[in-house]
């Protein structure tokens, strides 16, 4: 692989090599740039106020890790030529390149019913178009379809490196102490063997952190309650706005935000016509802010007090319960926003809903750890552990909240 001199200081591992030209000009080309200017957390900042770290900062630090992991590798004896450590590289470099503004918050609104893996993929095709099908190993890994399974694996699975990053960057920047993970001992511990990932015994107990630390970051950070009434706040804006524009309000937008707001686009537009995909790439958690501040005097009632709420901090309350609410429970709140907004009862969701959460830190049906025992067995993790506690990491816990406007407390 040609070497080039660029270095980029990062404040969790310090200094990272960008180690070739093909690189250094995919995260110079503006569909990569973008993502300096997409939260990675989202709302969180409202939360944990230092969370302002960008989906630029966590690529550029997966495609650290997987220098590292492809350095243990080949130290252990497996072959990996450069043309496939530029493509892993690349793979996991782009592997959030499809994420829409505030993280999740497009896919239930603006865009309908598609993934941020999906746009990804889309991305990366017009981009091997325009690097003359530089990208084509890239591609490959990132859809686990290259022969060496385990360099997808190394991108997408359940110890991948996308979760490594993104467990220690989170932690850092949120200050909660309970995400870090030993990125460095569990990579040191990789092996492959029979064409799959595999984890030497001896790091068992740093996967072990690995994934409870990641059960607890779901419950402190990514599914703290305030940071879920901020997420669900910011999607009934959406949602309200791309109401309106349908019914053709005229809306202050960015052009792209424009072009989405009034009009459907689903998966098989994205396929059809090259610009939507083009418009998406313009758009950044600058667009929608911008937005927001200016339909807070907007006339409708509704868009106007959402983005009032947002702007100002007056998040949804929110309770979190093991069980369902009752019927009686919800028709209550619902009986006091009739009152309190004078609605019809069509926009009572814009003020009180319920929903669902789900948290499992290791799913044993998807692509399982596999622990590599020192006489050459392979094991499932939650086998290979004396850790009683890994079977419950491995259950789905689902959670139920209800968010309701906080000026329905006073009433």
């Amino acid at each position: 692989m040609k070497k080039h001199l660029k270095i980029i200081n990062d404040p969790v591992y310090g200094f990272i090599r960008i180690p070739s030209s093909l690189i250094l000009e995919l995260i110079e080309h503006p569909y990569f740039q973008r993502l300096r200017y997409i939260k990675q957390l989202g709302m969180t900042h409202l939360v944990y106020p230092g969370a302002l770290h960008t989906r630029f900062h966590h690529a550029i630090g997966a495609m650290h890790l997987m220098q590292l992991a492809i350095e243990t590798l080949r130290n252990k004896g497996q072959l990996i030529n450069e043309e496939e450590e530029e493509g892993a590289l690349i793979a996991i470099l782009l592997h959030d390149i499809g994420h829409g503004p505030f993280s999740h918050a497009l896919e239930h609104t603006i865009v309908s019913n598609i993934s941020h893996e999906t746009l990804s993929q889309w991305f990366m095709n017009k981009l091997n178009e325009q690097f003359a099908q530089q990208l084509t190993i890239a591609i490959a890994i990132f859809n686990h379809q290259y022969p060496k399974k385990f360099l997808s694996q190394l991108i997408s699975g359940q110890l991948d490196l996308d979760r490594l990053d993104y467990l220690n960057r989170d932690s850092f920047f949120t200050g909660v102490a309970e995400g870090v993970v030993g990125f460095d001992r569990i990579i040191a511990m990789l092996d492959v063997k029979n064409n799959q990932l595999v984890i030497e015994e001896k790091g068992i107990y740093s996967v072990e952190k690995f994934l409870i630390a990641r059960r607890l970051m779901y419950w402190q950070v990514y599914f703290h309650k305030t940071v879920i009434a901020a997420e669900q706040l910011l999607i009934k804006i959406l949602k309200r706005a791309k109401y309106l524009a349908l019914e053709g309000e005229k809306l202050f937008a960015t052009p792209s935000l424009s072009y989405f707001l009034h009009q459907e686009i689903a998966y098989s537009d994205f396929l059809s016509n090259t610009n939507n995909l083009t418009h998406f790439s313009h758009l950044d958690d600058h667009d929608i802010f911008t937005a927001i501040k200016v339909w807070a005097e907007h006339t409708d009632p509704i868009l106007s007090h959402l983005c009032h709420n947002l702007i100002y901090r007056h998040l949804y309350h929110i309770e979190i319960k093991n069980e369902p609410f009752s019927k009686e429970e919800i028709k209550n709140w619902e009986q006091k926003t009739l009152f309190k907004f004078m609605c019809a009862k069509e926009n009572i969701s814009y003020f009180t809903f319920t929903d669902t959460i789900k948290n499992n830190a290791y799913n044993i049906g998807d692509t399982k750890i596999s622990i590599l025992s020192k006489n050459n067995n392979i094991l499932d993790i939650t086998q290979a552990s004396d850790n009683t506690n890994l079977e419950a990491l491995a259950k789905t816990v689902q959670k139920y909240f209800l968010c309701y406007d906080k000026s329905l407390i006073k009433n």
